[in-house]
């Protein structure tokens, strides 16, 4: 079958790989130059199958307000003029209960799960994959006893589906996992390990799997803009990008949170947000000070990950629509986490910094599967989870091309539970 993937980023590419590793015939368009120079350049730097939680939640809403009257504070919301964004908000606001929460639960950690096995066998098949990888686990600090107990229903979550973990109640004993946060642990009350979890560059990655897939065979045509998308009733008849058609069996949107405007072309309604995140990477100036894998500071949702000479601190999310721009008082928020759990470990003031746009659904699920559409299907609104899901995502949407049976249930993951 002859495949048209729309967008080079890790999700777009891992379906790549798999498609081609079928032996469907696969040409992937990108209108940046390189893969993953948009939304997978940058971001945090974790493989977070444990940490795998919907955003709206029980009490979110009232969370929310309290937090956006903070100085550093982990939300921002600003009108972006547009009714679509108090579309997606209500529709993320009904989703903040513990019955929706708890199905939205049970769905990501599946594909995060499945996603986890992905990266093992790929490991074991493609040992040369290198992208500066550490299997170290995570460390979910918190600052509370408010943080402590909310954490308990995701952690019973987690032990429903078996995924390993330890709950640290003695502060001192963070130390275990994180050597350098013995001269801190006065500032916490508590926190959670998982040793399933890993770390490293997205952005490494997806270049060095794009190239496989090269290699293997598939077609990536890159400064290639999507114009328009041609369609009669029932399928897709064409992609338009520089002016020229590109003809497909079948076609894969994997834009993140460009799926939306494209695809409102065709009169479908893609219920993804696009939600900036930020990330500073600094040079490490002491090793012994520095993180040895990824931190999550629960108060500040910000993680803090290692990589081999240098440290990654992203999160924050902001709602203010599609523009970027690279706002010191966000860059200020992840200078202030790193520099408070690990002083001295590296050097801010040679940071880069970077801000993303997130494919946010309002139930933080991503959408994989068909359209209404016969021959177009999504792969899209992974969130903040983009690469943690991206083979397991890549690997179900290959699968149901091709018309075998995923190995995991996937029926709730397509667009038809929003329809």
């Amino acid at each position: 079958m002859k495949v048209l993937i729309l967008g080079a980023g890790v999700v777009g590419v891992s379906t790549a790989w798999y498609l081609a590793q079928a032996g469907h015939e696969v040409t992937v368009l990108e209108r940046e130059d390189q893969a993953a120079m948009e939304t997978s350049f940058a971001n945090a730097g974790q493989l977070s199958y444990g940490y795998t939680t919907p955003w709206a939640a029980p009490g979110m809403p009232q969370k929310a307000l309290k937090w956006m009257t903070k100085p550093h504070s982990p939300l921002l919301l600003r009108p972006d003029g547009s009714l679509y964004q108090w579309q997606w908000l209500w529709q993320m606001w009904q989703n903040c209960n513990t019955r929706r929460y708890t199905t939205n639960k049970e769905r990501m950690v599946r594909v995060s799960e499945y996603s986890r096995e992905m990266f093992r066998r790929m490991a074991a098949e493609q040992p040369d994959l290198s992208f500066e990888g550490r299997h170290r686990g995570t460390l979910q600090i918190f600052r509370t006893e408010k943080e402590v107990n909310a954490a308990k229903k995701d952690i019973a979550v987690l032990q429903e589906y078996g995924v390993p973990l330890t709950v640290v109640n003695n502060p001192a004993d963070v130390a275990q996992y994180e050597p350098a946060l013995a001269a801190v642990a006065g500032k916490l009350a508590g926190a959670l390990h998982l040793p399933n979890d890993a770390t490293g560059d997205c952005h490494m990655f997806t270049q060095r799997l794009a190239a496989k897939c090269a290699a293997a065979g598939v077609t990536f045509l890159y400064r290639h803009r999507i114009d328009a998308i041609e369609a009669d009733g029932t399928h897709i008849k064409a992609v338009v990008a520089n002016g020229q058609r590109f003809e497909a069996d079948h076609y894969v949107c994997a834009l993140g949170s460009f799926s939306r405007p494209l695809l409102k072309t065709l009169h479908i309604n893609v219920p993804v947000y696009p939600v900036k995140g930020y990330s500073i990477t600094l040079p490490i100036t002491n090793e012994a000070a520095a993180p040895v894998s990824t931190v999550l500071d629960e108060t500040y949702k910000v993680a803090i990950t290692r990589f081999d000479q240098r440290i990654r601190v992203g999160g924050m999310a902001e709602l203010s629509g599609y523009p970027i721009r690279l706002n010191p008082k966000r860059k200020a928020t992840l200078d202030l986490v790193v520099n408070d759990l690990f002083p001295g470990a590296g050097n801010t003031e040679a940071a880069t910094f970077w801000s993303g746009l997130r494919p946010m659904t309002p139930d933080s699920t991503p959408l994989i599967g068909a359209t209404r559409y016969a021959n177009l299907s999504l792969n899209t609104g992974h969130g903040t989870l983009g690469w943690t899901m991206s083979l397991g995502s890549g690997k179900i949407l290959a699968d149901l091309i091709g018309g075998v049976k995923p190995e995991i249930e996937t029926s709730d993951l397509s667009l038809v539970r929003y329809v």
